[in-house]
Formats: structure tokens, sequence, C-alpha cells
């Protein structure tokens, strides 16, 4: 079954999500679209010369003509976060550059699901819900599903055990409001914070400290963009991911961003809940019980991205 999907920008997550979609055989035809046409050209002649040892696919520079027949579109394109930036600060340029875009695609991929990637995230989803006219299940932004990796990648390390044990999820924002509701994280169904005493070996595990953990997750992409200027290989991972859910038939609990329409007493925000993602996109969100305290940082983070939307031209 063809299963073709279109990235709009060649930047290093576009190019990186075509590559890694390309080694992995996500997909079997690839288009990437830039407005930088030579960039577009290099970078998919640079992975199809390596097919040969790979699943068998199709990859090719493109024009929004070409995302015809389009399963997924991919939004990668945008002004990547600069060291010292927030996600929030690129904010009014790359809406401007959404704007742009998302009337143009839609009117050659109308059928396609939508996964915004270009931050700042949420707000560039919410955008794209009000401007391209589509029905909400067919936009999903990539949202928290990073941030809940990199979770899940602290606490395997901090427990010594597979990640795939871990279920613990990252809710709200895709940034600084961003938070951990501790109450549904679990290790293999022992609730995180009692795991610690259910160990019987002789090694000694330390109760964990939630605010370590925390800041871990919410400071990762500052701290690597820091040091290598920027963060391409695990969000490209991490998309791949919903794109692989997005082509399965059974349904998968993800924490992407969609719009809320009155979940926890939200609405008219995009954000990150667990949704079921599946093809066609986002069938619906799973409300995870919360403590009051949860449910109040929730609403906060909704409120910290609405008071964003509202300074914004849309």
């Amino acid at each position: 079954m063809s299963k073709k999907v279109t990235i709009i920008g060649s930047g290093k997550v576009g190019s990186t999500i075509a590559y890694t979609m390309a080694v992995n055989g996500i997909a079997s035809e690839i288009v990437i679209v830039d407005v930088n046409e030579k960039k577009a050209l290099g970078e998919a002649l640079d992975i199809r010369q390596g097919l040969p040892f790979c699943p068998p696919s199709t990859i090719y520079a493109g024009s929004f003509h070409d995302a015809a027949g389009s399963d997924i579109v991919i939004l990668a394109s945008g002004i990547p976060r600069q060291p010292g930036q927030s996600r929030i600060d690129l904010a009014q340029t790359n809406v401007n550059i959404t704007k742009q875009i998302a009337p143009e695609i839609v009117k050659f991929a109308p059928d396609a699901v939508y996964v915004v990637v270009s931050n700042p995230v949420d707000i560039l989803t919410y955008v794209f819900h009000k401007v391209s006219g589509l029905p909400e299940q067919q936009i999903i932004g990539s949202g928290t599903i990073l941030d809940t990796a990199r979770l899940r990648s602290r606490l395997s390390e901090y427990y010594k055990v597979s990640q795939q044990n871990v279920h613990a999820y990252v809710f709200g924002e895709h940034g600084d409001s961003a938070f951990v509701p501790w109450s549904a994280a679990n290790i293999s169904s022992i609730n995180i914070d009692r795991y610690h005493e259910c160990i019987t070996s002789n090694r000694i595990v330390p109760k964990l400290e939630y605010a370590e953990v925390e800041e871990y997750m919410r400071k990762s992409g500052a701290k690597i963009i820091g040091r290598k200027g920027a963060t391409h290989y695990a969000v490209s991972v991490s998309v791949c991911h919903i794109c692989k859910c997005l082509f399965n038939s059974i349904e998968s609990l993800l924490t992407v961003s969609t719009m809320m329409n009155g979940e926890y007493g939200i609405e008219d925000v995009c954000l990150s809940i667990l949704s079921t993602v599946g093809k066609g996109g986002s069938a619906g969100r799973i409300l995870t019980p919360l403590t009051e305290q949860e449910q109040q940082k929730l609403r906060y983070s909704a409120d910290t991205l609405k008071g964003v939307i509202g300074s914004l031209s849309i």
C-alpha cells in the first residue's frame, strides 16, 4: 500500500525527518518542499543515494503541487530557535510563515493529516486550525511527545529499567509551562511514588526528586541548542513515531497537541494531553484522572498559551 508523506521545510529538522523516515521504511514516497529549492534538491539527492541499503521508497524534491495525494504533510518550515531564545520568541515570524503556507498546501492535499512540528508548536498548530479550514482531527502538533521521551529517558536512567517499562507523560505546552502529572506515572503498573520501595535487590535507589526531573525535561532542548546549535535527531524520531501511528490501523495514545474543546474546562487553545492517534488523525482525547493541583497546572499552561495568542496577529 502506498504511503505518501510531504515534508515542508528542508532545514535540520525537516531533512532529518526525511532521512529517518527513509531509513526506517515508514513511507513509500517522500516529497521535500522548500522555498530554497536548491537545498531541498540536495537533501533529497543525498538521502536517495543511500536507499539501495534501505527499505524500498522514493524521495524527491518538489512543489506544493507534488503534495497531491499525500497521506501526511509535515510542517517543519520556519526560523529555528537560537541559543538563549525561547520558543515563544519565534512566534510572530513563524505564524506569518504558517499563514502563507496553509492555504497553498491544503489546496493540493485536502485529505492529508497535517503534523505541525515548527516552534512554537502549540501556537502554530492553533494558527493552522484557524487558517486551513480543515477538520480538527486532521491537524496534530508534535506537542510534548519529545518532552515525554525526555522524561522517560531520564526515569529509565534513574531506575535502570527499560524505557518500555516507564509509563509517564508530559502535559500542557511544549515549553516552560509543561508539567508531569505524577499521579498518573508508573513503572510496570507500580505508581512511581512507591517504586523505590518495591525494589528487592541490594541496589539502593533514593526517592525520586520530581523537581529535578521536570527541570531536566524542560531545559534539555535549550541545553542541546547551547552546545551544538540545534536539536533535530530526537524530535525527528518522535515525529516519525507519530507518522507510524498514523499509518497504523490500531490507535495509539500520544501526547500530541490538539484543539481543546472543554476538556478539563479548557477550550480554544492547542496543547498536549493524551490523544488517540491512528488512521485519519486524532480520533479523540483520553481524560486522564488528574489531581486538582495538576488540573490547575494544565489550566495555567493553557492560559500562558492564550496570552501569547492574544498578542499575535493571526
